[in-house]
């Protein structure tokens, strides 16, 4: 077996594969023997088919398929001598003439290949990336207080209807009567709202449901009707106030401390300011960490300045893809995909020349934080620790997951390797500014 490498333009290689018949001939032979103990043929019983019949029916293929084989392991353990880097897969080349199974025993197969370009980036205090963190402003310390409160807060009944209470109501038409229903003023636009607004227990105004519950299955279930029920149906309706309930938030005394701080750590209005200024700041570091680690990229990415096999790769795309997508296509997001793939070389560059590793040990405190976020999204803050050894047990049994928490920690610790060797100026923005260069920077 003989392999010839061809360099071809734009970091693209040609590996020449030619193929003799002692490469092939003995899993030809031993594929031809599976099919004769198999073959179905009639006249014949099983395995009894003369192999002459056999090679007749089958040979060609097979010295096919075993040559083409024989010739892609030839080619892979030649990139693992030569210690080839490559970027997306070993494919066949366009260049590769036909070959001529029935006559010949020799055949040269062709294949292409995208080498990966060299990476070197010298970094000095002379590089410079700005780490960009939101000014805390009132409203985000008034709306973090009002969350907190309203955890601890209770439903009350009031006397006069305002703008966000709740609503139990009784809703006539003729001879039909809807007692217990209810009314959210809470989602209603201004427009809406504004007819009960200084209204008490015991008044009474004309409504239309379609404006007071906005979608068929609300109208229905305020009805206690079925949705093709409402076709038809007559929107007006008489309403009558029975009871007016308010969100009213806990006062700041000791019951509310003991019970929103039972480790007492927050005992005093004062140390709740403090404390929710805490909680503001630690949640916008998460976003300031977030815009600092993309913008690391971006610097890598344009430091590195990496040119890439493009024409092989979107070849390449192509091939695997067995044409499910068009060229048109394929380019409509091949920047992204080679920044993506230019990022993954930079890694790889960072993580083997700083030995970088992530130990088990990591990657369950990071699947622990998935799964305290999760809860916290559900609105359960507070999960014990044994629940979330248990759930972050699942994350990692599960392959994708588990290789988004290997990928994300690599990432972590590359960022983080850079960060010293670079001079990262602070600036305090505002949130919407904050937004908008978030936005831009992904």
């Amino acid at each position: 077996m003989n392999i010839v490498r061809e360099n071809l333009e734009n970091l693209t290689t040609l590996l020449k594969v030619t193929v003799g018949e002692a490469d092939y001939s003995e899993a030809v032979d031993k594929a031809l023997r599976t099919y004769k103990r198999k073959a179905n043929v009639p006249g014949f019983r099983p395995g009894m088919v003369p192999m002459g019949i056999i090679n007749k029916m089958y040979r060609k293929g097979v010295v096919a398929e075993e040559s083409y084989r024989a010739a892609s392991k030839a080619c892979f353990d030649y990139i693992e001598k030569e210690k080839l880097t490559l970027v997306g897969d070993m494919i066949p080349s366009d260049k590769q003439q036909p070959l001529d199974f029935d006559d010949s025993t020799e055949y040269e197969f062709v294949f292409e290949v995208g080498l990966a370009p060299e990476i070197g980036i010298d970094l000095s205090k002379k590089d410079k990336v700005t780490r960009y963190s939101i000014r805390i402003e009132d409203k985000m310390r008034d709306g973090y207080r009002t969350n907190f409160l309203n955890r601890f807060g209770k439903l009350t009944d009031v006397d006069t209807v305002e703008k966000e209470d709740a609503l139990d109501v009784t809703l006539e038409q003729g001879d039909t009567k809807v007692e217990e229903a209810y009314v959210g003023l809470i989602g209603m636009s201004d427009e809406d709202r504004a007819p009960f607004i200084g209204k008490k227990v015991g008044d009474s105004l004309d409504v239309d449901v379609t404006k007071l519950f906005k979608t068929p299955s609300q109208r229905a279930a305020a009805l206690g009707v079925k949705e093709a029920d409402l076709e038809g149906m007559d929107q007006n309706y008489k309403l009558t106030i029975n009871k007016i309930r308010r969100f009213v938030a806990p006062e700041m005394n000791e019951e509310f401390f003991k019970t929103a701080f039972p480790d007492g750590g927050v005992a005093t209005p004062e140390a709740f300011e403090k404390y929710i200024e805490e909680q503001i700041a630690r949640d916008l570091s998460r976003e300031t960490d977030f815009l600092l680690h993309l913008d690391v990229r971006k610097f890598l990415l344009k430091k590195a300045g990496l040119v890439m096999p493009e024409a092989f790769l979107k070849n390449w795309l192509y091939t695997i893809n067995e044409g499910k997508f068009s060229m048109e296509e394929i380019d409509k997001d091949f920047d992204r995909f080679l920044d993506m793939m230019r990022w993954n070389l930079i890694q790889k560059h960072y993580i083997d020349a700083l030995k970088l590793e992530v130990t088990p040990e990591e990657a369950t405190e990071e699947a622990k934080k998935m799964a305290a976020a999760q809860f916290a999204y559900y609105g359960i803050p507070n999960v014990d620790g044994e629940t979330l050894a248990n759930y972050a047990k699942n994350i990692l049994g599960n392959k994708e997951e588990n290789r988004k928490v290997y990928e994300k920690l690599f990432e972590n610790k590359v960022i983080d390797a850079v960060i010293p060797q670079i001079t990262v100026s602070e600036k305090a923005i505002s949130a919407e500014d904050f937004g908008k260069l978030a936005q831009d920077a992904q």
